[in-house]
């Protein structure tokens, strides 16, 4: 079973969806714990994937094309996690790019990274104006809240939303991220924001410290452009 456990890891490494499929479903009808095939097996693989682009050891359509077979893959393992009572209530996230920026790439990665470390996420989509995202906070109620500005021109938005939040008074009710390239750790306590994120591995890291997890909040991780 360890061997189908990384077999499974290298295949959602490589992005090799025939062969990721096969080994899940292996796993599962050999009785493995379906919590291990998506902790160790399919999430693991894909938090090294980050890592790895991270470094500039990855390309971008790697990640992209790996975060699809995780998720075919975790489509397996659901129905056997909810059959256990094992199906964890995960933390709801809100993401999006501010009003003017249409760049997403990053945050789309961002976002299917969240997913593999277990947060349920909302995408906005790109040129979200302030309102919507307090609209968005109002109505489901997330524990964090991602903001992407990739343009300089388009960084003051984070602040109107952070603002329009206050105004709501829904600003203490929801932690928020800010990041995209023109983006600092400087820029983000000059807002109010609660944490900077510099690029997708570490968004991970600062999320869950954000809500009690293991990794610290403090540093940045990316809700890039």
């Amino acid at each position: 079973m360890e061997d189908d456990l990384k077999s499974l890891h290298e295949a959602v490494l490589v992005a090799d969806e025939d062969a990721a499929l096969k080994e899940t479903r292996r796993l599962l009808e050999a009785g493995a714990d379906p919590r291990t095939i998506l902790e160790t097996g399919l999430a693991a693989a894909m938090f090294e994937l980050g890592q790895r682009w991270n470094r500039g050891e990855a390309f971008l359509p790697e990640v992209v094309a790996a975060a699809d077979v995780f998720r075919l893959c975790g489509e397996l393992v659901e129905p056997a996690l909810a059959a256990r009572g094992e199906k964890q209530a995960r933390h709801l996230m809100v993401i999006g790019t501010v009003k003017g920026d249409l760049h997403d790439l990053g945050k789309n990665i961002v976002a299917a990274l969240l997913r593999t470390a277990g947060f349920e996420v909302r995408d906005l989509g790109k040129d979200v104006p302030a309102e919507r995202f307090v609209e968005a906070v109002r109505e489901l109620r997330p524990k964090i809240l991602g903001l992407s500005a990739l343009l300089t021109t388009t960084m003051l938005e984070q602040k109107t939303v952070i603002e329009a939040l206050a105004g709501a008074g829904l600003r203490p009710a929801v932690k928020v991220i800010v990041g995209g390239a023109p983006v600092t750790a400087q820029w983000a306590r000059e807002i109010g924001a609660d944490a900077y994120a510099a690029n997708a591995p570490q968004a991970i890291e600062v999320a869950l410290g954000l809500v009690g997890g293991a990794a610290s909040g403090g540093g940045g991780g990316g809700v890039g452009g």
